[in-house]
Formats: structure tokens, sequence, C-alpha cells
């Protein structure tokens, strides 16, 4: 089974880890986790658990959480649920994603004036040598 959490959920499971991380509370952390699923993927979800509680399955997942990095907080619900046989996508993009996105585009725009340069000096070097033939 594969479930693909939009990019809505993503980022309001990442401001909902934030706080967990400055308040060390978990409990709205579990219930937005809980929301961004819905109601038949939970289904689904607690059909393939051992215990057939999602609640509870999250909550022993995020014990097992640090608490201070919400990357591991994701790589932990995919570890987790990929083991009942759940494969869960993330859609990047969120805030940080979008901000990765910008990077890229500048270092493409970047990529592309430099190679400019490196042409001109190369033509530069042909008119050079041409000048010493003569």
């Amino acid at each position: 089974m594969e479930i693909v959490l939009d990019k809505r959920a993503v980022r309001q499971i990442r401001l909902s880890a934030q706080d967990a991380i400055e308040e060390g509370d978990t409990e709205a952390l579990r219930e937005d986790v809980l929301e961004a699923f819905t109601e038949e993927q939970v289904e689904e979800i607690e059909r393939r658990l051992d215990s057939g509680d999602f609640y509870e399955f999250l909550t022993e997942m995020l014990d097992e959480w640090s608490g201070d990095d919400i990357d591991e907080l994701f790589e932990l619900l995919d570890a987790q649920l990929g083991d009942i046989g759940v494969d869960v996508k993330f859609e990047k993009k969120g805030a940080a994603a979008e901000a990765e996105d910008d990077d890229e585009e500048s270092l493409d725009e970047f990529d592309e004036e430099d190679e400019d340069e490196d042409l001109d000096e190369d033509e530069d070097a042909e008119d050079v040598e041409e000048e010493d033939d003569e």
C-alpha cells in the first residue's frame, strides 16, 4: 500500500513537530500526524498493525523519536510504516523545499553565467593564438 501525504499535511506535521521540540509536549503532534491521514488510510494501517490501534502506534513511534530533529521524525514514520507494508511518500513542496528550489535555481543561473564566461575566455584565447600565428 502506498500513501502520499500532501504538502499541507507535511507542513502541518513540521510545524507541530517544531512546537513539540520547543514545548516538550508531543500530544498535539500525535493528533496532527493522525489528522494527516484519511480515515480510509488509518483503517488500512490499523488492519496491518498487531495492536490494531494507529494512535498507540504513533505514541510508540513518538517515544522512539529523539524529540529534537524533525527529519528524524519523518524517517521514523517512514520506517515504522514500511515495517507493516505501508510505503509513505511526503510531498516536499513545503517552505524548506521551496527554499531549496530557489537555491538550485540560483545555482543553475550561476552555472550558466560561468559557462558563458568560459566560452568568452576560449574565444579570447583563440583570438590571441591567431594573432601569434600572424
